[in-house]
C-alpha cells in the first residue's frame, strides 16, 4: 500500500490557456481588433493613391453620409488613418474595451460604444456643416476624412469609471476629464467634439452597468442585493441542539 501524498492544488494555468480565457470572455472587442488589423494592413500595403482614395471612401463626413449613410456610419469605425498607429490602440483595446466589454456583456458593451460612435459621428458631422454653411469653414471639409476607432474608444473609458473604486475612480476620472477637455477648450476641432459627446455618453451608460442593478454599490463591496433590490440577508443559522441552548 503507497502511503498518501501530499495534497497539491491543480497546476495554474498556462499563459496560452490565460489569453485564449481572455479573449473568449471579450470576443467583440478582439473581433473589432482583428478587422482594424486587417484593414491597417490594407492600408500599409496600399499606393498612396489607392490609401487615400481607401481612407476618404469609408469616411463618414458630410459627403458619404449623404451619399451612403448607413455604411459609411458603420465601415468608419473599423479603419485607422495611420496603421502605425495599430499597436496603440491594440493596447488600449486590451486595456479598456475588454475589461469594460467583460464586465457589462457583448451585447450592452457594444450597445454603449456603437450608440457613441453613431452619436458622435452624426453630432460632429452636423457641426462641420453649421461651419462650413456659416463661411467659417471651406466647402472642401464635406470630403474630410473621418475614419477611426476613438469615440468608441472614448465611450468605453467613461464607463470603465463606474468599474473602478476609490480612490483610483476619482484620479482616473480627473485624468479623464483632462484628457478631453483641454483640446476641446483650447481650438477643438470636430473630432475633440465628437470626443466630448462619446465621452459623455460613456457616463450616461451607468445604468447599464452591474453597478447600477446591484443598487449603486461598486462589485465586491458590501453585501449582496436581493433581486428586489433589498439587501440579501445571510442565511439563518442551523437550530441549535434544544440541549445546548444558552440564556442571554
Amino acid at each position: 500500500m503507497q502511503p498518501p501524498r501530499g495534497g497539491r492544488g491543480p497546476s495554474p494555468a498556462s499563459p496560452v490557456a490565460r489569453v485564449k480565457d481572455w479573449v473568449r470572455s471579450s470576443p467583440g472587442t478582439h473581433i473589432w481588433l482583428l478587422v482594424i488589423g486587417i484593414t491597417s494592413l490594407v492600408i500599409a500595403s496600399a499606393s498612396e493613391g489607392l490609401g487615400q482614395f481607401l481612407v476618404h471612401r469609408t469616411s463618414s463626413n458630410i459627403h458619404e453620409l449623404n451619399e451612403h449613410p448607413l455604411p459609411s456610419l458603420l465601415i468608419s469605425g473599423f479603419w485607422i488613418e495611420r496603421p502605425g498607429s495599430f499597436v496603440l490602440y491594440a493596447v488600449l483595446f486590451e486595456l479598456v474595451h475588454a475589461n469594460v466589454e467583460r464586465w457589462l456583456g457583448s451585447g450592452r458593451w457594444l450597445l454603449t460604444v456603437g450608440g457613441a460612435h453613431i452619436a458622435a459621428t452624426l453630432a460632429s458631422q452636423e457641426l462641420v456643416l453649421l461651419a462650413i454653411e456659416g463661411h467659417r469653414l471651406p466647402r472642401s471639409m464635406t470630403h474630410v476624412v473621418d475614419i477611426g476607432v476613438s469615440y468608441g474608444l472614448a465611450a468605453a473609458a467613461g464607463v470603465l469609471t463606474y468599474r473602478l473604486r476609490p480612490p483610483w475612480r476619482y484620479g482616473y476620472l480627473c485624468g479623464l476629464l483632462a484628457f478631453f477637455a483641454v483640446p476641446l477648450l483650447t481650438g477643438a476641432s470636430f473630432t475633440d467634439f465628437g470626443h466630448a459627446i462619446a465621452l459623455v455618453m460613456g457616463f450616461a451608460a451607468w445604468p447599464l452597468t452591474p453597478a447600477a442593478a446591484a443598487g449603486g454599490r461598486p462589485e465586491h463591496d458590501g453585501p449582496p442585493t436581493a433581486p428586489g433590490g433589498d439587501r440579501a440577508q445571510p442565511p439563518p443559522d442551523p437550530e441549535p441542539d434544544p440541549g445546548s441552548r444558552q440564556e442571554r
